[in-house]
């Protein structure tokens, strides 16, 4: 039987996409969706429509365009700005729309009503070095359309697009002042600063997904030991998993200079990883290498992956700091290997997601008893049971909690993230406040950017009596995770340093700010009801306290404690006294 003939055809492809859209989903996931939404059907549609074009395919924040024409192509380009910077001038300057568009003309191969091809691929590269608000085009547009339309280009040369072999000569169309900028990005911290994005899983096994992405959280770990370098947490760095990301968009979204990207691939006992580290004010390439070796190598590939970011950007970095980012958690890979599908269960936050991460640290504990790490996360995990009353036998629970935390700290003098959620779960879960913080401050000794320390430390501090230290942590921590998905966290936990510390009018908006981006987040209604009460608000207090009664029936100043962790006997009874002029039953 004759093989089928693949369809081709010549076609003008746009590719668009929002800028900062993690941005706008973090402040605003519903309002966000829902102006994507009307901007779809009142700008996209009839802009494309109008000018002859058709949409096969959309993605959450973007879509690609075939047209028949280029001219076509960039006349619609042009227009959509212009369509997207009317829509923007009713809207503050945080919630603007922004797009960059890319634009190409080559061969497309066809299946059905979707394209795929080097046509498709290289529009989609050419969005990704636009301007907000821009368009850039390939030299095969530029030819076609530079005598039929009044435009101002910039050449920008041959570029080495991702993935593409050959070069591919770039146009910057000039646009009026029409085309709407965006919020500028977070300031640079005052030392070399990176992000380390999630690596793409290369192997042929789709479930060795949590394998490539535990790799790339052993290199943020081991890179933020560094204390001349700033760099952001795993948190907000996932945040752009799955996604085609702009470098230089991601740079001004995460407030750092520099980004790390690669592959991991697995196969048999051999390991691949790949690394690029780009200059995210450019996007220009400092280093693109490859590591290979055998699966048992897997630490010392991290290594070597780590040590080759320090010598670009960090030269002058002490020895005996990197002596200590080469100290690894255990020698044991099956035990490792547990734990890394533990840390892929725990980031489903769910009650089966933090039980089956439960089960796979104690079954990495057991084949390597001296796993630090694995000891402290364990014990981090009977914290969301006991913040989502998911705890059976609480007593017993958190003498398993003190003992799992007391065996992190012995076995992780070295190990800031075994000392850290150690240490915080035992301050919060088991009560040992002035013990649990005490471990968190030799975590953030030996790992200054670890963020999920320094939020450790702003709670803590804050359940010890120093709400201003809490709220300082706390702000440390959303600075080094500034995307985090557990950003609502923290936002709380600042709402109720502001309440200890008597500002009340600023923890009640703090917590409604967290109740409108999770409605059924307990722990931030009784920060609102609480700090509504004292700022003399009584009728919203009590509709706060209405839903919580609806979301956690057995509610009572009687079982609060068992509910909100451990607190000085004077901030208890405030907050005991503050829920009581809310309404909440005795």
């Amino acid at each position: 039987m004759a093989e089928e003939r693949v369809q081709r055809r010549l076609a003008a492809i746009l590719a668009t996409d929002v800028v900062g859209y993690s941005r706008l989903m973090e402040q605003d996931e519903a309002g966000t969706l829902a102006t994507l939404k009307a901007r779809r059907e009142e700008v996209l549609e009839p802009v494309v429509a109008r000018h002859k074009g058709r949409i096969f395919k959309v993605t959450g924040d973007g879509a690609l365009v075939e047209f028949s024409s280029a001219l076509d192509a960039v006349e619609c380009a042009v227009e959509l700005q212009k369509g997207m910077a009317f829509a923007n001038a009713v809207l503050p300057e945080d919630r603007w729309i922004a797009l960059r568009i890319g634009v190409n003309l080559g061969d497309v191969m066809v299946e059905r009503s979707d394209l795929y091809g080097d046509g498709v691929n290289i529009a989609a590269r050419l969005e990704t070095m636009a301007e907000p608000g821009g368009i850039c085009i390939s030299a095969k547009v530029h030819s076609e359309v530079r005598r039929k339309l009044p435009l101002d280009c910039d050449d920008l040369g041959e570029q080495q697009l991702k993935n593409i072999t050959a070069r591919v000569r770039v146009y910057n169309v000039r646009l009026a002042s029409h085309a709407a900028p965006v919020p500028r990005g977070l300031a640079l911290p005052d030392k070399p600063s990176i992000a380390v994005l999630p690596f793409n899983n290369m192997s042929d096994d789709s479930q060795q997904e949590y394998f490539a992405d535990g790799m790339v959280e052993d290199i943020i770990t081991d890179l933020s030991r560094f204390r001349n370098l700033f760099v952001i947490a795993r948190n907000s760095s996932f945040t752009y998993k799955g996604r085609m990301v702009d470098v230089k968009q991601v740079g001004r979204e995460l407030g750092v200079r520099y980004i790390l990207e690669g592959s991991v691939r697995k196969a048999a006992n051999r390991l691949r990883i790949t690394g690029q580290l780009i200059d995210a004010a450019t996007g220009g390439h400092l280093w693109a290498e490859r590591f290979d070796g055998d699966l048992e190598d897997v630490f010392e590939l991290q290594d070597r992956v780590t040590l080759s970011v320090i010598g670009a950007i960090g030269p002058k970095l002490e020895q005996a700091e990197i002596e200590r980012a080469k100290r690894k958690p255990t020698d044991n890979l099956d035990a490792y290997d547990y734990y890394l599908r533990g840390m892929e269960s725990l980031y489903r936050w769910t009650k089966e997601g933090v039980g089956e991460a439960l089960r796979l640290f104690y079954k990495a504990i057991e084949l390597d008893p001296d796993f630090a790490s694995a000891h402290g996360l364990a014990a981090w995990c009977y914290y969301w049971r006991m913040v989502n009353s998911w705890m059976t036998d609480r007593a017993q629970e958190n003498a398993e909690v003190t003992r799992l935390a007391g065996r992190a700290a012995e076995l992780g003098k070295d190990d800031a993230v075994a000392l850290s959620f150690g240490g915080f779960a035992l301050g919060y879960v088991a009560g040992e406040l002035e013990e649990g913080a005490a471990l968190v401050d030799r975590a953030l000794a030996l790992n200054p950017n670890l963020a999920a320390a320094w939020c450790a430390s702003g709670l803590l501090r804050t359940r010890l009596g120093d709400p201003d230290a809490g709220i300082e942590h706390l702000a440390r921590a959303m600075r080094l995770s500034p995307l985090d998905p557990l950003m609502i966290f923290m936002e709380n936990f600042t709402a109720i340093a502001h309440f200890y510390a008597g500002r009340y009018d600023e923890a009640w908006p703090l917590a409604e700010k967290v109740i409108r981006k999770q409605p059924h987040f307990l722990g931030a209604i009784r920060v609102a009801a609480a700090s509504n009460a004292c700022a003399g608000h009584l009728d919203k207090a009590r509709r706060f306290i209405t839903r919580a009664l609806q979301l956690d029936p057995e509610l009572r100043l009687s079982n609060l404690k068992d509910r909100i962790g451990w607190h000085t006997p004077e901030d208890f009874a405030k907050l005991v006294e503050a829920l009581r002029k809310a309404g909440l039953p005795e």
